[in-house]
């Protein structure tokens, strides 16, 4: 096989690379490259291939694990996250058909909404966090 083949399979596994945002096609890339380095040194086109199949395995074998970890997004828990878990006092009755209600949460005052879609949930009941969504909570009621 020409090397201009591989030198072709490189430059597009390059450009796919280049234009995606994850690691996608930098393993067979580098399987191009080797078999364009093989394929420089006259072997056939069998030789090529394995050396483009082998390379290309084992960097992604080697490489992804490895990218992984060092591309992951790190999440970094903020102040707000602190209210997830407590409990807290309805002090505005939740209506979420209505979108409206507040929860006081050791002494800050959040908008709630209820983690059921139809529930209303009355003003001094108390309730507990189960998550935060932009900057409302979703509570639900505590059993009494």
């Amino acid at each position: 096989m020409s090397p201009m083949i591989w030198l072709a399979a490189l430059i597009l596994f390059g450009i796919g690379e280049a234009v995606t945002v994850g690691l996608t096609s930098i393993w067979f890339a580098l399987g191009s490259l080797g078999a364009l380095i093989v394929s420089a040194l006259g072997f056939g086109f069998w030789p090529q291939f394995i050396v483009f199949v082998i390379l290309s395995a084992v960097s992604m074998a080697l490489i992804r694990p490895i990218a992984k970890k060092i591309l992951a997004p790190h999440y970094a828990p903020t102040n707000a996250d602190r209210v997830v878990g407590t409990t807290g006092l309805v002090t505005e009755e939740i209506d979420n058909i209505e979108g409206k209600g507040q929860v006081n949460l050791s002494g800050q005052v959040w908008s709630a909404r209820s983690s059921q879609t139809d529930g209303v949930i009355p003003a001094g009941r108390e309730v507990k966090v189960l998550q935060i969504q932009g900057v409302k909570v979703i509570v639900e009621p505590l059993s009494k």
